[in-house]
């Protein structure tokens, strides 16, 4: 079974790099272990939310997925408040200010993953196998072979590891891989609210970790909590109305009362860097090259532009090159890791700065919220970089 590409993987990014790849005239594959259960039409909130960037927006779209959503479950984000944690230092970015429709849009994972499987279903030069389980892989001058459980060979050209970032496919590799636990877990919650968002965000930098409150559709918001391990495990534990309480009064009422609607899940949060994206044969893309903390909500972004970059280098390369050819595959890495290093230290750094007591650097951090805010200009240059 001779592929051109074969992406392990068809989480978000991975499937959306396949619909990309759709029309480069290569023979395609996608891997995947389980397929993703979307539960179209159900009637609840899913509990992890994205905020999508309109330039990833924009790239689902060309995917052929993005004009599938139900538009009725997706929520424009307008503005966004980053509060200190002295009480009284603010930070607000306008999408009107801007110049912009809006800073992101707030969808399901649940609803995201329906609409690419439901575009993956009609792609024609993408081959999809799942269930399957990947079992061995190497790497030959000529071609990869990738064997699966069931006993099929595949021999791609190029291997793309989308498979997390506990990825499978990179541990068949030397590639190092540094991983550093925050010792922070992030709670995720959905909560119908009784004052309106009016499309906001809000971003609370507490002694404990941070508190989003995202907008949803309607008088709906989606927080995310990340706090200490020991107080994510507290929150878990809580009645419905206890946990609502902590909410409101760690939210300072910013949204009205709140009734909760979802019941709390959570993940643990690690910061992970890759030595390498490529090798011979090799790309890796989305979790599997990058791992980040969740506060400035631009993890699957990372993802979606890995994507986007890694389908640009293999459409535009020229006729005959092959895909798997480590020089052709360095453009990507070249192209990729400056984004990704610039958001690895913009988030560990502001993780770094409120994630401690000193005293004359709370001072610091939250003089800088404020003299940031007199700065417009600063201000935007820092929106157009996180919507594009």
């Amino acid at each position: 079974m001779d592929f051109d590409v074969v992406v392990v993987g068809s989480g978000l990014v991975g499937a959306s790099l396949a619909l990309a790849l759709e029309t480069a005239g290569l023979n395609l594959a996608l891997i995947e272990a389980q397929p993703p259960q979307p539960g179209a039409g159900a009637a609840d909130w899913d509990s992890r939310v994205y905020a999508i960037s309109p330039g990833s927006a924009a790239f689902l779209e060309r995917c052929g997925a993005w004009q599938d959503l139900d538009m009725t479950r997706v929520s424009r984000v307008e503005a966004m408040c980053v509060f200190g944690d002295d009480g009284r230092s603010e930070l607000d970015f306008s999408a009107y200010d801007a110049g912009l429709r809006e800073l992101a849009f707030i969808v399901e994972n649940r609803e995201l993953q329906r609409v690419l499987w439901m575009a993956l279903k009609r792609a024609q030069h993408v081959a999809v196998m799942a269930p399957a389980v990947c079992k061995t892989l190497t790497f030959a001058e000529r071609a990869a072979q990738l064997e699966l459980a069931d006993g099929h060979v595949l021999c791609p050209r190029l291997v793309v590891g989308a498979d997390g970032a506990d990825s499978w496919v990179r541990a068949q590799t030397a590639i190092a891989v540094e991983s550093r636990p925050y010792f922070q877990t992030a709670v995720v919650a959905n909560f119908a609210v009784t004052k309106p968002h009016r499309g906001t965000a809000y971003q609370w930098f507490r002694p404990d970790g941070v508190l989003a409150l995202l907008p949803l559709p309607g008088e709906r918001v989606s927080m995310v909590w990340s706090t200490r391990d020991r107080d994510a495990a507290r929150l878990l534990e809580l009645a419905s109305e206890e946990l609502v309480a902590q909410v409101v009064a760690a939210s300072h009422g910013a949204v009205g009362e709140l009734q909760l609607i979802t019941p709390a899940a959570a993940f643990p949060l690690r910061l992970q860097r890759v030595r390498q994206l490529v090798l011979p044969r090799l790309a890796l893309v989305g979790d599997a090259a990058h791992n980040v903390h969740p506060l400035a909500g631009q993890g699957v972004n990372l993802g979606f532009r890995d994507a986007r970059q890694l389908a640009r280098v293999l459409m535009e390369r020229v006729s005959g090159t092959d895909c798997g050819d480590y020089r052709l595959l360095r453009r990507y890495e070249r192209a990729r890791r400056e984004d990704i290093v610039a958001m690895q230290f913009a988030t560990d750094s502001l993780q770094r700065l409120f994630n401690n007591e000193i005293t004359w650097l709370a001072s610091l951090r939250n003089c800088g919220l404020r003299l940031m805010n007199r700065q417009p200009q600063l201000k935007n240059l820092l929106v157009q970089h996180a919507v594009g």
